[in-house]
């Protein structure tokens, strides 16, 4: 029974770690909740009526959720500068009630400064938001010169009650948000071995669901993958070790990566693009028989079972037991006289799971320390060498430097959207008021909160309509919950705190349901202030509607950058990203200098993230052009094709120094010349319509390799796989040119 309880809250910790890596958005909502709920005691206890209580729950939440910074010694002199920002805002807010036309100007100019700020890094942005919210906390408990001593004391204590929360209560090292991380990426890594070993047994009916799922988690891993990436720096001590953990990471992220496309060839007489796995609703391929249908497919299932026990099982207790024989089972599969006699295809897949096997070994030492070797077979010895020898290899290199913020034209994007915020918000002040003398600071609230992580037209569009269809759903859970709560005060603040822990765990996933509960929550807090009405909700709605729509104007209007702009810019910097981890790939393969490949691949995993969510505005259902849409989604698959064969070759680039056995081949540098020079041609395009470079076309790589299978290459296996992902980025690169309408120059040969 123990034993039994004991697998079920592992099993249950994988699931949470899977579902948020890091525990990184309930940390946030139990941190926030904490700083309110002790707030709320705090202030109880010293006899504070509802409105202080109303105030130190909102300077609380505010002070918890506006520190963004990675290390405690930043977060805690953040937090120090942030209470004397917000007690001079409260106190102007409080002095400026009175004097509308000078409260307002003030209003403006204070949105003006705070969004600059962003240009500073996350102490400039925090310290901005504490002094727009606290601004806004004293308009909304109508805050006068008389009740500032007590408004004073409930933002103090918030402050305080913040600072516990956050380095008492619930506290968050690097380190120990970096471990969640890992804990999170093998929980994520093996989630998608069951979702390949569903695609292996899913019939003829159930393949596209099972593809979907195969997709969606193949993303996920590739975002914890990423958000280990930028927890590297601060969660380690020693660069060497930082360096070796984001090898073993990118080692375990392609190889299942590449074992899911084996399977889905060996599911089809046809080999699988990675488009497949990328683009929703590519169709999967078929050729006939399914040769991996047969008696192969029960081994190919123990085989895949086994690799999902060996990524979850708790270090030390393998050894002596029958999941070290699994785990040399599985590493037998890379030698040739250890693959069983099947079709080609089928074998490719076991090379697969050997390799993720291997993948996953190193990613153990590399998280876990050094295991027991007792049991070692003479393939399970090699494979230790084999990540030995790479990690001896892996020596420091001085880190890049990092970029600043480019302008876009003359101006600086923070100076842009600080400008485009101020209009937008004179505007919503003035059409707020004349909704309403009491409540237009939500027109203006909604305004600021649309322009947050937005840099183009179509961005704050469509966060506007998020916003809106949120609150107008949060109205009539408001209007229930207020029904509900009736005079219960305690009642009231309990739901609130809910709803608040529910906002922050949902606001990275669904910016919709965020506002759902932040209006379902002022529902209740109109109540506690007994100056709620069905009519107070309704005008939230409008107000809403018309900050939103000023926000649209102001960013379409006044300076604005057009999603199509913004989009092509962060097109063209992938596209050069993606040139640049190529040429250096191909030229180390080839004999060239050492290159720091994988901080390279995980820049262009970054910048093709941004771009992604830049084309949200388009591949959004609201948005009018089908045509754009499905061009959107199309480039963005192919792009992310590119990408997964970028970082396959910079981690096969990485292995020529740690391996005497693999030699480098100049003949492969000719080879990537012409995708090098087809990815910039296609970024020249972008950038200008009229330049001069072209497309060339020519004989495909695909005729450098013998016809048959990876079993009977025409060169040495390293350098056929180098060639496979170079024939799978040429076909991905000469795609991108169709949709992109690059000029096309026929080779002559």
């Amino acid at each position: 029974m123990r034993t039994a309880g004991r697998s079920v809250r592992a099993e249950l910790r994988d699931r949470l770690a899977a579902s948020d890596p890091g525990l990184l958005r309930l940390a946030a909502g139990l941190r926030t909740v904490l700083a309110i709920t002790l707030s709320l005691a705090a202030s109880a206890l010293a006899g504070a009526d509802v409105t202080l209580l109303v105030a130190a729950a909102m300077a609380a939440m505010v002070a918890t959720f506006a520190i963004r910074e990675k290390q405690r010694g930043r977060q805690a002199g953040t937090l120090a500068l942030g209470l004397p920002v917000a007690l001079v805002s409260v106190s102007l807010g409080a002095l400026l009630g009175a004097h509308i036309v000078a409260g307002d100007l003030f209003f403006v100019a204070l949105i003006f400064c705070a969004v600059y700020g962003r240009r500073y890094g996350d102490r400039g942005t925090a310290l901005g938001l504490i002094g727009f919210q606290i601004y806004f906390l004293s308009l909304f408990v109508h805050a006068t010169v008389p009740t500032l001593p007590g408004l004073y004391g409930a933002i103090v204590v918030a402050f305080v009650c913040s600072a516990l929360a956050r380095f008492v209560l619930v506290p968050q090292t690097p380190a120990g948000t970096l471990d969640r991380l890992r804990r999170a990426f093998r929980a994520r890594l093996a989630q998608l071995v069951g979702a390949q070993i569903e695609l292996l047994d899913a019939g003829p009916e159930e393949v596209d669901k099972a593809l979907e799922v195969v997709r969606v988690r193949t993303a996920r891993l590739h975002e914890t993958a990423l958000l280990i990436q930028g927890r590297l720096e601060d969660g380690t001590s020693d660069e060497a070790v930082a360096r070796l953990l984001q090898r073993r990471i990118a080692d375990a992220e392609i190889a299942a990566e590449r074992l899911g496309l084996m399977l889905l060839t060996a599911r089809s007489a046809e080999r699988a693009d990675t488009l497949t796995l990328h683009l929703p609703g590519a169709p999967l391929p078929f050729g006939g028989e399914l040769p991996v249908r047969d008696e192969w497919a029960a081994e190919l299932r123990r085989a895949l079972e086994a690799l999902r026990l060996l990524v979850l099982r708790p270090v030390g207790k393998d050894t002596g037991t029958g999941l070290a024989r699994l785990r040399n089972r599985l590493l037998g599969y890379r030698e040739e006289e250890n693959l069983p006699d099947a079709p080609s295809a089928v074998q490719d897949v076991f090379r697969g799971i050997g390799e993720a096997a291997r993948a996953v070994l190193g990613l153990r030492i590399a998280l876990d320390g050094p295991q027991d070797e007792s049991a070692d077979t003479p393939a399970t010895a090699r494979s230790r060498e084999e990540l030995d020898a790479e990690d001896a290899a892996i020596g420091g290199e001085e880190e890049g430097e990092r970029e600043e913020e480019q302008p876009i034209g003359r101006l600086r994007p923070t100076t842009r959207a600080a400008v485009q915020v101020a209009v937008g918000s004179a505007l919503a002040m003035v059409g707020g008021e004349l909704l309403s003398g009491n409540r237009w600071y939500w027109a203006v609230l909604t305004c600021w909160i649309v322009f947050i992580n937005t840099a183009s037209t179509g961005e704050i569009l469509v966060k506007g309509y998020r916003r809106v269809l949120g609150t107008v759903f949060g109205v009539v859970a408001g209007i229930g919950l207020a029904g509900l709560v009736g005079h219960h005060t305690w009642t009231a603040f309990g739901l609130v705190l809910l709803l608040i822990f529910a906002m922050f765990y949902t606001a990275p996933l669904s910016y919709t349901l965020m506002s759902f509960f932040v209006t379902a929550m002022l529902g209740l807090l109109y109540t506690l202030l007994n100056t709620y009405s069905t009519s107070v909700l309704v005008l939230r709605v409008e107000e809403t509607a018309l900050g939103a729509a000023c926000g649209v104007f102001a960013a379409a209007v006044v300076l604005p950058v057009h999603t199509d702009r913004r989009t092509n810019e962060l097109l063209a910097g992938v596209l050069n990203r993606l040139a640049d981890v190529t040429r250096a790939a191909v030229d180390q393969l080839s004999g060239g200098p050492p290159a720091d490949l994988l901080d390279r691949a995980r820049e262009l995993d970054q910048a093709l993230a941004e771009l992604r969510a830049s084309t949200q505005p388009l591949t959004h259902p609201i948005a009018p052009q089908r045509s754009r849409r499905n061009t959107a989604r199309y480039v963005v698959a192919l792009l992310e094709t590119c990408a997964y064969h970028a970082r396959s070759l910079a981690a096969t680039a990485e292995l020529l120094p740690a391996y005497p056995s693999i030699a480098a081949d100049p003949r492969l540098r000719g080879v990537g010349q012409r995708i090098v020079h087809n990815i910039e041609a296609i970024a020249g395009h972008i950038t200008d319509p009229h330049a001069g470079s072209r497309v060339e076309t020519g004989p495909s790589i695909a005729s450098l390799l013998k016809p048959g299978t990876l079993a009977t290459p025409h060169y040495d296996r390293v350098t056929d796989r180098v060639l496979r992902h170079l024939q799978r980025l040429d076909e991905a690169v000469m795609g991108l040119a169709r949709p992109l309408r690059a000029p096309l120059e026929p080779r002559k040969l």
